[in-house]
């Protein structure tokens, strides 16, 4: 009789495509001492704090600390957040912002520019980054809605991801994992925006269905459907388990993210010839754009 691991299963991850190396960063950051003994203490305690704070942000809606949020989060994952979480972190701006991309390139609706948020670092993650990281799926999504498209051929292009430097080098006074660093920084969120930034910020976590479903459309595969998250968008959740739903929505779009690289990747395979060496007339195409293989994200 086999002896699997849950971290077995977890690298197999039957339920959709995922980037192999950032599977791996997953699995070892959910083995991390924090997530198995202080998450499940953490996040109820998250969760009343927040409840907290906006009771009182329903009395005082408009107080807003914007740098101060920033500087917070950013402070916060140099010194207790491991570099893998804050990897996936990172990697989480990038990707979406991907997602987003393809569907502007895809719609060609007029005036809708490309959104260029792709953090490479922990500094990035300041001067506004989660804001405008919130933002762009309303603006993308809304213009979607307001604008004509212009049918053209499926562009899968731009779904690299650059290299990320999350500061391993720099010592830590704690590493913890990313689900627990979620709800704590949750709290300087909620406590930093307004109440109505902080529920656009929540509420896009809903949006997620109808970004897939642009997915779907443009690109005429169903697939996209398949990881649509429970519950229905056209309704503002105040219960919602934020951090929770933040680490879902993260793996929702690492699964999209991979099935476009894998559609890029077939299409080349279809779309390019393949010469034989001998007493071919090929320009010199290298041998990775020859077979078709798309390079994993360094």
């Amino acid at each position: 009789m086999s002896d699997p691991s849950v971290w077995s299963a977890i690298l197999a991850d039957p339920g959709g495509p995922f980037d192999p190396a950032t599977l791996r960063l997953v699995v070892r950051d959910q083995q991390r001492w924090s997530r198995r003994w202080l998450y499940p203490w953490v996040r109820p305690l998250s969760r009343a704090v927040v409840f907290v704070i906006r009771v009182v942000k329903a009395f005082v809606p408009g107080v807003r600390a914007h740098v101060t949020m920033d500087a917070l989060c950013v402070w916060f994952l140099r010194r207790f957040v491991s570099p893998e979480a804050g990897t996936l972190l990172i990697r989480h701006f990038i990707v979406e912002t991907n997602l987003l991309n393809v569907a502007i390139r895809n719609a060609r609706v007029a005036g809708l520019s490309p959104v260029t948020l792709r953090p490479t670092s922990l500094r990035d993650l300041g001067n506004r980054a989660v804001i405008e990281h919130d933002v762009n799926v309303y603006d993308v999504l809304v213009a979607l809605r307001a604008g004509r498209h212009r049918p053209g051929p499926l562009d899968l292009s731009g779904l690299d991801v650059e290299p990320i430097d999350a500061s391993p080098g720099l010592r830590r006074w704690l590493n913890l994992d990313i689900q627990t660093a979620l709800c704590l920084m949750n709290i300087p969120f909620a406590a930093c925006l307004t109440r109505d930034e902080y529920r656009r910020a929540v509420h896009s976590l809903r949006l997620d269905t109808q970004l897939l479903g642009v997915l779907a459309s443009l690109t005429g595969d169903d697939t996209f459907w398949r990881w649509r998250p429970a519950g229905i968008p056209l309704r503002v959740d105040s219960g919602l388990d934020v951090p929770r739903a933040v680490y879902e929505h993260a793996v929702i779009c690492e699964y999209a993210h991979a099935h476009l690289r894998a559609r890029a990747a077939a299409t080349i395979r279809v779309d390019v010839p393949v010469y034989s060496q001998a007493g071919s007339s090929s320009p010199g195409l290298p041998h990775d754009v020859l077979v078709g293989q798309v390079g994993e994200d360094r």
